[in-house]
């Protein structure tokens, strides 16, 4: 619930200020982390 809330507000910055590519590379980094 909340870490799906926390990851939408982030994409929806991300693509307001143009940095969309950038968020799903780091997303996917510290996914990889996680695991």
């Amino acid at each position: 619930g909340y870490w799906a809330a926390e990851k939408a507000l982030s994409l929806a910055k991300s693509i307001s200020t143009g940095h969309s590519k950038s968020f799903f590379f780091f997303n996917k980094k510290k996914q990889l982390h996680t695991r």
